[in-house]
């Protein structure tokens, strides 16, 4: 039978709770919200904490709201709250399409996004998605906030920015008009980690690209985002040509490794194929709504 190791259990009752308890219990407490990601890893003993942080009572965390140029995500939201979202799905619909292929409705009903981005595992979806819109990650300590890229967010597989004392609090995605956005996946089975998987988000300025973003996962030590694919597409009209250019961009600008789920030529040629696939459908969708 899979048992944790003995552990110390805290309820916050505020952020400045939680960060008061984080830094007084050190290095070996963790915070647990909804738990699907730790929970497992410490019942394989791949995870000890010696204290866990419940901060599932900070409700205030718990919101999805549109201010200034801005959507703001709490910490708390669960994978629900995006999937449902009217918020996100007016202007990022990449997260519901994202959403839909997590897990199974027991786990959308209490994983959270912050545990999910803290998580940093490199297949995981929604680090993916944020990776595609530039998204921004608060992170809270006694000395106040500071604000950080998903880039710099994810050190490395299971590592991130937040240290010590701190947690993440916030995810803030700049809102710019006539633009939209797409997820495609492929997985062994439904609701499983990605083979590969790949986020696309363009704006139009007239017949034009103005911007283009591609996120991927599952195809490197982190989510990664591919910075040439936005130079290659901005200022051009699209065409099935420009997003082969794109497609062909991702699959050498990736790293994947031969595993279980595929070998390395073919999550190469996943990459390729669904950045493909998720740029023409942002486009597609632009024109649909203009």
């Amino acid at each position: 039978m899979q048992v944790p190791a003995p552990f110390e259990y805290e309820r916050a009752t505020s952020v400045d709770h939680a960060v008061s308890l984080l830094e007084k219990l050190g290095p070996e407490a963790r915070i647990i919200a909804g738990g699907h990601s730790l929970l497992p890893m410490m019942k394989l003993r791949l995870a000890t904490p010696e204290h866990l942080i419940d901060i599932n009572d900070l409700a205030d965390l718990a919101y999805i709201r549109e201010e200034g140029s801005e959507v703001r995500i709490g910490a708390l939201a669960r994978h629900r709250d995006v999937l449902e979202s009217e918020v996100l799905a007016d202007w990022f619909p990449i997260f519901a399409e994202a959403e839909r292929m997590i897990a199974d409705p027991v786990v959308r009903n209490r994983g959270t996004l912050g545990g999910s981005l803290c998580q940093a595992d490199p297949s995981e979806d929604l680090s993916a998605v944020c990776t595609t819109l530039n998204a921004s990650c608060v992170i809270r300590g006694s000395a106040g906030e500071r604000v950080v890229t998903m880039e710099e967010f994810h050190r490395g597989p299971y590592e991130t920015a937040v240290a010590d004392g701190e947690m993440l609090i916030e995810v803030r995605i700049p809102v710019q008009a006539f633009g939209s956005s797409a997820y495609e996946k492929v997985e062994r089975r439904a609701g499983d980690w990605a083979v590969v998987s790949a986020g696309a988000a363009v704006w139009m300025d007239g017949d034009a690209i103005a911007d283009a973003r591609v996120g991927l996962a599952a195809v490197g030590a982190n989510t990664t985002g591919i910075p040439a694919i936005s130079e290659a597409l901005r200022g051009k009209a699209p065409s099935e040509e420009l997003y082969a250019q794109a497609g062909a961009i991702a699959a050498e600008s990736c790293s994947p490794v031969t595993d279980l789920r595929g070998s390395v030529e073919y999550k190469r040629h996943l990459a390729a194929e669904l950045t493909k696939r998720a740029l023409r459908r942002s486009v597609a969708r632009i024109i649909e709504e203009s």
